[in-house]
């Protein structure tokens, strides 16, 4: 399987990720640059160290000038690079993918990276002809302005108790002194730097992740709980009762709050609730729907300027500083409550509910997934009053529900999900689905009841 995916380079450190491809990707990047300055940083994972020390070499052997601001979370990798301003950039990191895994977020100019320049590195690493210099590397350490970049737009009205689950994390240092500075009462949950993430998995999308996070925050009575990624670009909410706060709900909590300071434009990604545009709407705000993925969202928020941008799985991008970021999302958040005069939970339950399917993963090979789409496309194209969205497979969007079907580019799978107003209407556009494609009957899928 090729390290080369939609956004970004990742792989299992070690295997498919070595020092020495970390090397030559460090050598095509700074060939595809021209020598120019690049920026580098990295997660506290344990294979990170030797990725970033190959990929800083192979950039200096093409004639970079490397600045390495060394271990620190990717929003605030993002925010040494504009501070810098350098717009060439690599940060080491897994993410929230498991801990034996690692990956580089790539970043060539003033936009993110594109599936086409990742195509053009894949095919310099291939032929192996790159550009020669002599470059060298800097070390800088702007986490401190971080911390007080995203500190000065905020006032803290108010003092919380909060629950902060860092995962063992990029945030386990930064994320706790920033609350405080601001008043909060802060109980610190995984907040020791670990890069074997003893205390959870990285991913917090996964709600059977955080239930040490929703047991903490009951026992405490804490005002709210949030869990970060291994990375801190991917942010989720525990609300007082203990409740996980599904991430499509959390985009509308904001947009409320950030459409009220400024109308505009909130971009958010096609696996989200049909919630997330009727509220916008209702806000007077304009949704924009686009394809999962990091790269994807910020383009679309920076090339609109969007006001919001927010994603299914945790990640939340900010008009006024241009990316996604778990801690600014976690200060909007509690910014958003005193200015509701409302609990988390009081918020929570003012957005409305749809029936909706978890992601339906069904084995498939890659020919088969592919003709699934094809055939749904083309069987409901000319239905009336129906949107065909193929932004990433297809969507189907009825006035009261949709259906989306996407093949995994990574694995042999073909994943569905709908929604509908009430139960009973899922499960007749599930039927519809099926009785459109043969190839889903061929799979024997049967239609799925929504979460819960």
């Amino acid at each position: 399987m090729s390290i080369f995916k939609a956004c970004d380079v990742r792989g299992r450190a070690g295997t498919e990720l070595t020092a020495e491809v970390a090397e030559q990707l460090g050598r095509a990047i700074g060939t595809a640059i021209d020598g120019r300055e690049v920026v580098v940083g990295g997660d506290l994972r344990l294979s990170t160290a030797a990725l970033k020390e190959g990929l800083a070499r192979g950039l200096a052997s093409a004639g970079c000038r490397v600045l390495d601001v060394g271990v620190l979370p990717t929003p605030a990798f993002y925010f040494a690079k504009d501070r810098l301003g350098v717009q060439a950039g690599v940060m080491v990191t897994g993410s929230h993918n498991p801990p034996a895994d690692n990956g580089f977020k790539i970043t060539l100019g003033a936009w993110p990276i594109t599936e086409q320049e990742l195509g053009a590195l894949k095919k310099l690493m291939e032929g192996g002809r790159y550009r020669s210099g002599m470059g060298h590397v800097e070390p800088r350490d702007l986490v401190a302005s971080y911390q007080a970049a995203v500190l000065a737009p905020f006032s803290g009205r108010s003092r919380r108790r909060l629950v902060v689950d860092a995962g063992n994390g990029c945030y386990a240092r930064i994320a706790p002194p920033v609350l405080r500075e601001l008043g909060h009462e802060v109980i610190e949950l995984f907040c020791e730097p670990d890069g074997r993430f003893p205390g959870r998995s990285p991913n917090p999308s996964v709600p059977a992740h955080l239930t040490a996070l929703q047991e903490t925050v009951r026992s405490s009575q804490a005002e709210l709980g949030v869990a970060y990624d291994g990375d801190g670009d991917r942010a989720v909410f525990v609300d007082e009762r203990g409740r996980v706060v599904e991430s499509d709900r959390s985009i509308v909590l904001l947009a409320r709050h950030l459409l009220r300071q400024r109308p505009g434009k909130v971009v958010y990604d096609l696996k989200c609730s049909s919630v997330v545009p009727e509220q916008v709407r209702r806000l007077g705000g304009e949704p924009i729907m686009e394809r999962s993925g990091h790269a994807f969202i910020k383009t679309t928020l920076l090339r609109e300027g969007a006001v919001l941008g927010g994603e299914i799985s945790g990640h939340f991008f900010f008009g006024d500083i241009g990316r996604d970021d778990g801690l600014v999302a976690t200060l909007t958040m509690l910014e958003a409550l005193d200015e509701a005069g409302a609990s988390l939970a009081r918020l929570v339950d003012s957005v409305p509910r749809y029936p909706i399917t978890p992601d339906i993963r069904i084995p498939c090979p890659a020919d088969l997934a592919h003709e699934i789409v094809a055939e749904l496309e083309a069987a409901f194209a000319d239905a009336p009053d129906l949107a065909i969205h193929r932004l990433d497979g297809v969507r189907i969007d009825w006035p009261d529900g949709w259906a989306l079907a996407r093949p995994s580019v990574t694995e042999p799978l073909l994943t569905l999900r709908f929604e509908a107003h009430t139960e009973a209407r899922l499960l007749e556009i599930q039927q519809q689905v099926i009785d459109r494609s043969a190839g889903l009957r061929a799979l024997g899928w049967e239609a799925t009841p929504p979460h819960g």
